[in-house]
């Protein structure tokens, strides 16, 4: 009787097995980075309860890496519903001191897929972090330039590397329509039995006609009386492709509710495919506030083929109250897998 019900057991869980699948990618990636004034702040404070601070200088030059492993797994019923997990390995570099850091497993994300509906919910990316074109082009293997550079206003993004905020996204997508939302419950925990609601929400929409892609994005956060308003960002992308030219066009009104930051952003990126493995990447961004990082740099993509790629950019970081600007460069290799 007893081997009986092992052996059931056993085939219950082998069809569990079968009926799931598991899969593994990702991607790896190492070269030199150079940060003209790398380094990192450190603060003190004596006895008398003032504060000191130290900027400590790093090596300008350093070796740059990053591994990337996605375990998803998913399982889809009978009527076609599909529900899946997702958790991501990644270690990197420490980018102020040039040491390694190890890898660890960041926040799960769930979705349940039915045609044209997605429901994410745990660590999830927003309406903006999904939105088509907000990145566009961005030059470097370490993707260091972006025409979103002029953007300071905080979206639900997807964290690779923490837990990330515990937050829902809808998606659903119709021919050539496409619309999308996240709502992110937060909640400042401010001690001695003081909170305060940090809500976030955002929508977006994006419509897709021959070469051309549309985007549009909302978001406002509940700042919960702390600030006059409440902070919200307003996005509209371009993305268009021409045989082996493609660019984006890219234009937000960020309302920080901060001076230093509030304002317009806007930006360009642009990609030239130069004969059949080589591609030529550029990428600018800015702001009118003077908190407003302005970024501009070229890139270069060799692909080796299987799935490597030689890659490399350089470029420029400044802001209107900015110490000094830096310049950045780097070089190294990628494969995907």
């Amino acid at each position: 009787m007893k081997k009986v019900l092992f052996a059931s057991t056993a085939l219950i869980a082998t069809a569990s097995v079968a009926a799931a699948e598991v899969r593994f990618s990702g991607y790896g990636r190492f070269g030199i980075g150079y940060l003209e004034d790398r380094g990192f702040t450190t603060t003190t404070t004596t006895a008398s309860g003032a504060t000191n601070t130290f900027f400590n200088e790093a090596d300008e030059t350093i070796l740059v890496s990053r591994f990337r492993l996605n375990l998803d797994a998913n399982v889809e019923t009978d009527g076609g519903v599909e529900f899946s997990g997702r958790v991501r390995l990644q270690a990197d570099e420490d980018a102020s001191t040039g040491e390694a850091n190890s890898a660890g497993l960041n926040g799960a994300r769930f979705s349940v897929i039915y045609g044209g509906l997605r429901v994410d919910a745990g660590n999830v990316a927003g309406a903006f972090d999904n939105l088509a074109n907000y990145y566009g082009n961005e030059p470097g293997l370490e993707n260091f330039i972006g025409q979103y550079s002029g953007v300071d206003y905080n979206f639900l993004a997807y964290s690779s590397t923490g837990s990330g905020s515990n937050a829902v996204f809808f998606q659903y997508a119709v021919g050539d329509f496409a619309f999308g939302a996240s709502y992110d419950q937060a909640t400042i925990f401010q001690g001695q039995g003081v909170t305060s609601d940090a809500d976030r929400w955002d929508i977006s929409a994006t419509y897709t006609f021959n070469n051309i892609t549309a985007a549009l994005a909302y978001g406002q956060t509940d700042s919960d009386g702390i600030l006059d308003d409440d902070p919200s960002l307003l996005v509209l992308t371009l993305g268009a492709e021409f045989g082996d030219f493609s660019g984006t066009v890219f234009v937000a009104d960020d309302k920080t509710e901060v001076d230093e930051t509030d304002g317009t952003a806007w930006g360009v990126s642009a990609a030239y495919n130069v004969g059949s493995a080589l591609t030529l990447t550029f990428a600018y961004g800015d702001g009118n506030a003077d908190g407003d990082l302005q970024q501009y740099g070229i890139g270069a993509l060799y692909d080796l083929g299987g799935g490597a790629s030689l890659r490399g950019g350089i470029g420029n970081s400044d802001c209107d109250i900015c110490d000094d600007s830096q310049l950045r460069a780097d070089f190294g290799a990628q494969f995907n897998f």
